[in-house]
């Protein structure tokens, strides 16, 4: 399912056409050609819970009307009419409305909050279904006085990148390997503007990325090591933004072998963190953001085979740290390692990795926001509140020096996993060996993946990260 198959406008008139399917009023005021008659006012004030919208029937069309309730935070107010913007999405689909039009007044980050939610809420992979049971609007119109089409536009390049990150976070490991996904990152380079470069196997081996090549040696498949780069001609930050994303495209723990239930059966998600890193460098060049932006993706699968890297091995990382493996299912860390020790050669402003990196992080936050880490405050905070406004939110943890303790080894320097407590943060103690600059580490274990839809978020893959992490680099 593909936003391209929509016709997006914003309109600028003050009247609609008669053969629009669906209005919506969701501003705070009146909209001047939409008015409720004295029966739909009374509907609308009888409501049974204060924030839900109403459907009205004019048949052959749908009046939707949406105001919650603007006493509470911005940020909540906002994320409302997302959540309304999908309800509505469905309600077209359903009725397979062709023409929608979306109509607010009052204040406009409403109209676009619903507007999200709304293309958002549009997707599903139905790429292996025989029979296509869904399909979305022909054409949408947007009316609001004073918003501006650029941010319109903005929002629909965002949409189609967390569409097309969905899309690789869904795909099966049969056609999705390493290679694979870099192929996907070259065509994606070539259809917005980003630079791409793509290390194969012998260029690893050249590299000495120890951690990617002991997690590959279990494959059939080589690994890759991609380099995506947004510079525009006069970018506001003189060090670029590195981001970088883990690309386990399928772990099965490896020898240290995951059970299937709710485990190793949706594995091909290890790779969230890859496509959203893909995504965001998409999506800052089709914008023609002025920040310059670095994307780093180490991708391998993790299988258990008669040449596998084993519980006790020792490897040596990109940087020269030796690593004694104790368990062969912490092979997120060693991949990301290696890449942040790559990251060094950029003389960074600012490393952000994003990875679904322990089981542990989706016990403390559930899937209702991710987890950061990292030791830059000012940059951290900025990215805290950056998430509150989109609604990816932000549980910081502590990288106190006691955590890393568990992480010593008696014959290399350090070992890949620490005690049974605090994993989540031993994890990203692990990684903080291999930074030298300012770094931000993202867990979005509980947020890549969701077994149940939850509003304009769809099960499966959710494109974590990717809306959080385009509003960061637009506020720099």
């Amino acid at each position: 399912m593909h936003l391209d198959t929509m016709n997006i406008r914003l309109k600028t008139t003050d009247h609609l056409s008669e053969n629009v399917s669906i209005a919506l009023l969701p501003g705070g005021e009146e909209v001047p050609f939409i008015t409720l008659s004295e029966p739909e006012m009374e509907l609308w004030k009888n409501r049974h819970e204060k924030d839900a919208p109403i459907v009205i029937q004019r048949l052959p069309h749908y009046l939707f009307v949406s105001l919650p309730d603007l006493q509470a935070p911005e940020h909540q107010i906002s994320e409302k009419y997302r959540k309304a913007g999908s309800i509505f999405m469905e309600l077209v689909r359903k009725n397979k409305l062709e023409n929608v039009v979306i109509a607010g007044s009052g204040n406009p980050e409403y109209t676009i909050a619903f507007t999200e939610g709304f293309l958002l809420g549009g997707y599903s992979f139905q790429k292996y279904k025989k029979e296509k049971t869904e399909s979305l609007p022909e054409s949408v119109t947007i009316f609001h006085p004073g918003l501006e089409e650029s941010i319109l536009r903005e929002l629909e390049i965002l949409a189609e990148a967390v569409y097309w990150a969905r899309d690789l976070v869904n795909e099966p490991l049969s056609t999705l390997n390493a290679l694979a996904l870099a192929d996907q990152f070259i065509q994606k380079g070539k259809e917005s503007g980003y630079s791409v470069e793509v290390f194969h196997k012998n260029d690893i081996e050249s590299l000495k990325m120890g951690g990617l090549l002991a997690v590959n040696k279990g494959s059939i498949d080589p690994p890759t090591f991609t380099v995506m780069e947004w510079k525009p001609e006069s970018p506001v930050n003189g060090k670029p933004v590195v981001i970088v994303g883990k690309g386990v495209v399928y772990d099965t723990g490896g020898m240290s072998l995951k059970p299937t239930p709710k485990s190793m059966d949706y594995m091909k998600c290890d790779m969230a963190g890859a496509a959203a890193t893909g995504a965001v460098v998409y999506a800052a060049a089709r914008a023609n953001l002025p920040v310059h932006v670095i994307g780093l993706v180490p991708a391998t699968d993790n299988r258990p085979d008669g040449n596998a890297y084993v519980p006790g091995d020792v490897i040596t990382m990109y940087d020269g740290t030796t690593v004694e493996v104790l368990n062969t299912d912490a092979e997120g860390r060693l991949i990301l390692a290696d890449a942040l020790g790559y990251a060094k050669k950029y003389d960074p402003m600012l490393v952000i990795d994003l990875a679904t990196l322990t089981g542990a992080a989706s016990i403390i936050s559930g899937s209702h926001g991710m987890i950061a880490m990292g030791n830059q405050s000012e940059y951290l905070n900025q990215l805290k509140v950056c998430g509150d406004e989109i609604y990816e939110r932000i549980v910081e943890l502590p990288l106190w020096e006691e955590y890393g303790f568990t992480l010593k080894s008696d014959i290399a320097d350090m070992t890949n996993i620490g005690g049974r407590d605090g994993q989540t943060i031993i994890a990203g103690k692990f990684l903080e060996h291999f930074t030298d600059y300012p770094w931000i580490h993202l867990d979005i274990a509980g947020t890549a993946w969701l077994f149940e839809k939850d509003s304009y978020r769809p099960k499966g893959g959710t494109g974590s990260g990717i809306r959080l992490l385009f509003n960061f680099l637009k506020k720099l």
